[in-house]
């Protein structure tokens, strides 16, 4: 059977960037695989097309440009914010704003962020809403470990519907 739309797929892989001899960054073995529903929208589009047609047992090895995966670096999501908004009854948990930190935030419009801290001022904090792996180009190798069709609970988790524990961005765990 091959990857294809509503085929629940499981793999085992190594990420890198900088290279295909760069810093891994991820890996999974088979014993935990990254398993997912194909195009249910919950992976990287051009991640499943180069998985697309490929059947159990098959190798990949192929590198997604920054653009087709988290794309470039955005100037303008690196912003300052007042400080005074990390108060909690008029207190700033210091540990929160240490330079490196990710804290989850949330837009204007309700949507969930993480921002990295990059500077902490006096009265403003300079942080970093772009994806943690923004303009970095990313290598996959690995192995098909299983292709086979989906169930109705795996497609309704798949949908956002339910409340899957997928691989990157699957159900509602990894948000």
């Amino acid at each position: 059977m091959e990857i294809g739309r509503n085929k629940f797929v499981t793999l085992s892989y190594e990420l890198r960037t900088n290279g295909a001899e760069g810093e891994v960054i991820e890996k999974t073995e088979a014993e935990a695989p990254l398993g997912f529903v194909f195009g249910a929208g919950k992976m990287l589009e051009m991640f499943e097309n180069k998985l697309e047609g490929l059947a159990k047992g098959s190798a990949f090895d192929f590198e997604l440009k920054a653009a087709e995966a988290y794309g470039e670096v955005n100037p303008n999501a690196i912003v300052e914010i007042p400080k005074n908004i990390f108060e909690v009854e008029g207190q700033i948990d210091e540990n929160l704003l240490t330079i490196g930190n990710h804290v989850p935030m949330q837009d204007a419009h309700g949507n969930r962020l993480n921002g990295l801290v990059l500077e902490v001022g006096d009265e403003k904090v300079k942080m970093d809403f772009n994806h943690p792996l923004a303009g970095d180009n990313l290598f996959f190798k690995g192995e098909v470990l299983e292709v086979r069709e989906a169930t109705e609970d795996e497609l309704v988790e798949s949908c956002g519907t339910g409340c899957g524990s997928g691989g990157c961005g699957g159900g509602c765990s990894c948000g």
